[in-house]
């Protein structure tokens, strides 16, 4: 039975992306390249329709082809829809997709979106941003944290080399796993308090290395390790292009070195190699509650864009 002729489906192919572009979303514009490079699938890619009005849709991706979905980055739903109605299509739209797409007990990939910076001052936005975390919360998700989306734009001032640090390439996986390691202690970022939780600081840190940077494209003679005069390192600046953007993809300092303003050389540093590189933006994100890198990011001329809400669930959810 199927009393309100709600579909649910995964699109047929390219030929759906129109109808599946419907609703307005900051990753729009990334689905034909994603689709042609296999991060994404049309068998992730699903929707709720009545007839043909798009009620709800969602997608899931991951950062390379051949791998399983990473990432629920898009869950949009029919803002025009009354709440109750078009919740209720999202979660049905989520439970069924997912029986479909992910192996069952395992728990999903993590859900990421993109919110306007100021969503909680706009009744409209701050409707529709609790409205996708409702849907979720229904299906056993919870907020994870909240993170500030910040962009380096060319013509923006980069302040010169202070010379209290001495800058070399990183001399492999090894220093730079020991480094992150170093780092993890005290963190104030979120994912990595929550994989500490779960798993010992290097195991943590070798994790991120090897699965993220090392499959960045850039090259990795543009990670710095910054020194002391006495060629101690003090922190490090991993400036890198994934497969949209140039970013500064991670940054630290050890926990011996904090508090004497090292994180602004180091960011400087990074965002000087990819300035170096004549690219349109530097993107960058940190957790909100994560206010002195916060406060680094604007100093050195980053804007904050918008901000990503990310939300989890627990192994074997949803049931």
């Amino acid at each position: 039975m199927n009393p309100d002729n709600l579909i649910i489906r995964p699109i047929a192919g390219r030929s759906e992306l129109d109808l599946f572009r419907r609703l307005p979303y900051v990753l729009n514009d990334e689905l034909d390249d994603d689709l042609a490079a296999g991060r994404r699938r049309p068998e992730w890619m699903w929707m709720a329709l009545r007839g043909d009005h798009l009620v709800a849709r969602l997608s899931w991706w991951a950062p390379r082809a051949g791998e399983p979905p990473e990432l629920l980055d898009i869950l949009d739903l029919d803002d025009a829809t009354p709440a109750p109605a078009s919740i209720d299509a999202g979660v049905r739209l989520f439970e069924t997709a997912s029986a479909a797409v992910l192996p069952a007990g395992v728990r999903p990939p993590e859900h990421n979106a993109f919110v306007p910076a100021r969503w909680r001052d706009d009744a409209g936005a701050r409707r529709a941003v609790e409205g996708r975390i409702a849907v979720l919360e229904r299906t056993g998700a919870r907020p994870l944290v909240e993170r500030l989306r910040l962009e380096w734009r060319p013509g923006t001032p980069i302040a010169p080399p202070s010379g209290r640090l001495a800058f070399r390439p990183v001399a492999g996986r090894e220093e730079l796993v020991a480094l992150m390691t170093l780092v993890l202690d005290g963190t104030l970022d979120a994912h990595s308090r929550a994989d500490l939780a779960r798993m010992p600081a290097e195991q943590a840190a070798a994790q991120h290395c090897d699965d993220e940077l090392a499959h960045y494209p850039s090259p990795r003679e543009w990670w710095r390790i910054g020194t002391s005069p006495e060629g101690e390192p003090v922190g490090f600046v991993i400036p890198a292009r994934n497969s949209y953007n140039a970013m500064i993809a991670y940054i630290g300092v050890v926990p011996a070195h904090r508090g004497k303003g090292y994180i602004d050389d180091l960011l400087a540093e990074g965002t000087r190699i990819l300035a170096g590189q004549d690219v349109p933006r530097v993107r960058a994100a940190t957790d909100v509650g994560n206010v002195p890198m916060a406060q680094a990011f604007l100093r050195a001329g980053y804007e904050i864009i918008g901000r990503r809400i990310d939300m989890t669930w627990s192994e074997g959810e949803p049931e």
